[in-house]
Formats: C-alpha cells, structure tokens, sequence
C-alpha cells in the first residue's frame, strides 16, 4: 500500500485542478479539455529536475495545495513564493482543505505582497478587493512576514477569471 498522506495530498491537488478548470469552462461534461492546448488549462505538473514548481498551475499563479490538519501558513506561503519563482510565474498562493467541507470551501491564502501586487493589477482599492472576493485577513505578530489574508477556492475562481481578462486586455 502506498503513502496515504501522499495519496490524500495528490487527490486534493486533482480536486483544485477540476474545480477550477470546470469553473472556468475550460473541460467540456465529461471533464475533458475544450482545447488540450490552451496555456490556460489547469494543471498538475509532473515534478523535474530539483527545484519545485507547486502543485498545481493556474496561470499566473502556482498553487501550492495542503490537505493537513494544522496550518502552517506563513510557512507555506514562502515555499509557493519559492516555487512560482521556480516555474516563472508571477504569483504563488497556497490551497488549504478545509476539512468536511466541500472543494469550494476550501482556503486560499495569499501574502501581502502578492495580494496588493494582484489587487494593483486588477486596479481595485483594498476595500474593493476584500469586498469583491471575500479577502480575510490574519494578523499574526507584529511583522508583515507573517500576515496573510485568505478567501475560499470559489471566490479564488472568480479572482483567477478576472486576472486572466486584464491580462488578456493588456496585452492587446
């Protein structure tokens, strides 16, 4: 028998994908890609070389996702910044299940830079940010390293659908 917390880390890692590419439209009924080539397409990369490049990829952001029971998020927030430098995406967050709930319940947290870097680049205030996607915030200590602020994998949806249409206007 394999390693079941690696087996449970792998099955929330493939939920994420699934939940977000069916939000996103991008797989038809039966789950399968629209367009097997769209750089947009959700995915779980395969792991190469030494350095780590997340779990999961949802342009721009790498997706670092944690089925445990005690949190450990300053720490995780470091590894998905680590890993989204490793892969050459702008953004890293982390997707912690919350457990008994559903997919859509789950935790998505974001450091403090990376939120005010993809709240500037959609051109919101932070009022309108936190009002729009649901953003709570955690204030541990007395230092920034440690604060984050956290909204649902739903809401996570929503935010990663309209990141996606800025980018795609700007660079008309």
């Amino acid at each position: 028998m394999g390693n079941p917390n690696k087996a449970r880390g792998t099955q929330w890692e493939s939920a994420v994908r699934n939940f977000l590419n069916a939000f996103l439209g991008l797989v038809d009924d039966d789950g399968a890609f629209i367009d097997p080539f769209d750089g947009l397409n959700v995915r779980r990369p395969a792991q190469e070389g030494t350095r780590d490049v997340g779990d999961v990829h949802a342009a721009p952001f790498i997706l670092e996702c944690k089925d445990v029971r005690s949190p450990a998020v300053p720490t995780w927030l470091r590894q998905a910044r680590a890993e989204a430098t490793n892969a050459g995406f702008p953004y890293g967050v982390v997707v912690h299940k919350v457990r008994g709930l559903g997919i859509r319940a789950g935790r998505v947290h974001f450091d403090v830079r990376t939120w005010t870097r993809t709240r500037t680049a959609l051109g919101l205030s932070t009022r309108d940010m936190r009002a729009r996607y649901g953003f709570v915030p955690s204030m541990r200590g007395l230092g920034s390293g440690r604060w984050y602020l956290t909204t649902t994998v739903s809401e996570f949806g929503r935010l990663l659908a309209d990141i996606r249409a800025v980018s795609t206007r700007a660079a008309r």
